[in-house]
């Protein structure tokens, strides 16, 4: 891809492409489409890319993953026209792995005793068994980080990059079992964070810091190929079963 083709949505690049290829005959319906390994050295990105731009078109109900067989051909564009699925989660992660990387080296020079304290409390809630206060507390554990670089743009970016999530369906598909990431995870990663800030190691805090959002991006690519792609499957067999009563 070009220096331009490169910026902004790259998976809807993709969609953009593969939807022309169906609509064009290339990839007629019932067709598989190319394995995920061969999509990256066509469009020269990374496997999350593809992923991500497979799972916006199931979402759109043109093609259907099948587990063990690939990926399926169902629609053309014409019978399924494109809605905006705006940013992804892999995107999403992949920035703030840069961003937040560097943030936690920043405040591990910056951060005081108090702020330490309250990043100690919010380990300690993330234990706990109610997932929506274990995710909350969190994004307030990264939000705390960014808070401690004393750097108001900083706080700013870190909180954006939390909230895109949410705005985005897309994002919001893949991220609905990030939680299966596990307490045990979660606890370890962030606890290797905390650490390195205690330390006030620069170094380390970076490490930390970008070895846990890898972790997240992994288990991601693991869920799509399983629970995210099948709930997709099922919510575009609920739209053509709405479909088809309407057309009754």
């Amino acid at each position: 891809m070009s220096g331009e083709e490169r910026g902004g949505k790259l998976y809807r690049k993709i969609v953009q492409a593969i939807v022309a290829d169906i609509d064009s005959g290339i990839f007629p319906v019932g067709s598989r489409l190319p394995p995920e390994r061969d999509l990256t050295e066509r469009f020269q990105v990374s496997r999350p890319t593809i992923r991500e731009a497979m799972i916006a078109l199931e979402m759109q109900g043109l093609v259907e993953a099948r587990k063990g067989s690939g990926v399926f051909v169902l629609a053309s564009s014409e019978a399924n026209p494109e809605r905006e699925l705006d940013i992804g989660a892999f995107e999403i992660i992949e920035a703030r792995r840069l961003l937040e990387g560097e943030v936690a080296a920043v405040a591990a020079t910056e951060i005081d005793e108090a702020q330490l304290a309250e990043l100690r409390e919010l380990l300690a809630l993330m234990a706990q068994e109610d997932s929506e206060a274990a995710e909350a507390a969190d994004r307030r554990f990264h939000l705390a980080i960014a808070e401690a670089t004393g750097n108001a743009v900083i706080i700013s970016a870190v909180t954006d990059f939390w909230d895109m999530r949410f705005r985005s369906p897309l994002a919001r598909e893949v991220l609905l079992k990030a939680g299966s990431l596990g307490t045990e995870s979660r606890m370890a990663e962030h606890g290797r964070i905390l650490k390195a800030l205690e330390a006030r190691s620069p170094v380390d805090a970076r490490n930390a810091m970008r070895d846990h959002l890898t972790r997240v991006i992994d288990h991601l690519l693991h869920v799509t190929e399983t629970e995210a792609v099948e709930r997709a499957r099922a919510e575009s067999d609920r739209r053509r079963r709405a479909l088809a009563r309407r057309t009754v």
